[in-house]
């Protein structure tokens, strides 16, 4: 229908990092091998990216031979000196213990906070959005990172649901079906569906 678009939400790829359960943010990890098996069907008109090399690669494996808008405003939060650390490292650190108790009042050393991190994915939902309705385009994936993912799913899906509530697999995405209109003026979605991955070569 050319009253609605379509914005779909991927995340990369299982990393090693996130293997190991450490905080990935800007800094980078390869993909574990079974992530590179994985495929959509999907077909979209534009593909926009996080400028970090595994969201590149997955979106890569997802849709080859597609040229990708990278953005840096679609990186996860910056976890400053917390990068690369689990929550065994840092369970002792008194600065961890309140940013896990009240992660809005407190940030990671020389990382973002979370109202730094947000109106950063904003400015980045807003050149997107701009890009899709001057392109008059119907369906788009975004390819991003866990923590993007939640923050628009906060902001957009059809039902109010906190941040902290959602749950953003590696193998599924979520297509977000706005009105026109609604997407101009940055309203909720009508609708959100799940988009599951999967293994190449199967089905």
């Amino acid at each position: 229908m050319d009253d609605t678009v379509v914005v779909a939400l991927f995340r990369h790829g299982l990393t090693e990092e996130n293997k190991r359960k450490a905080y990935l943010g800007w800094n980078d990890s390869p993909l574990c091998p079974e992530s590179r098996e994985s495929s959509s069907k999907c077909d979209y008109d534009g593909y926009f990216s996080s400028d970090l090399p595994r969201c590149i690669s997955t979106a890569n494996i997802l849709f080859p031979n597609k040229e990708l808008h990278l953005l840096s405003h679609l990186r996860e939060m910056n976890f400053g000196k917390w990068e690369g650390k689990t929550y065994e490292d840092l369970k002792e650190v008194s600065l961890y213990q309140r940013w896990l108790s009240d992660p809005i009042s407190y940030s990671p050393p020389e990382g973002e906070s979370f109202l730094e991190f947000t109106r950063r994915v904003s400015i980045g939902w807003e050149k997107i959005t701009e890009h899709i309705l001057s392109q008059n385009f119907q369906r788009c994936a975004m390819i991003t990172h866990g923590g993007v993912i939640r923050y628009l799913l906060s902001e957009f899906a059809p039902q109010h649901r906190d941040f902290w509530k959602w749950q953003v697999p590696h193998h599924q995405g979520y297509e977000l079906v706005f009105e026109k209109e609604a997407l101009r003026r940055r309203d909720r979605c009508t609708l959100l569906r799940e988009v599951p991955l999967t293994a190449k070569g199967l089905g």
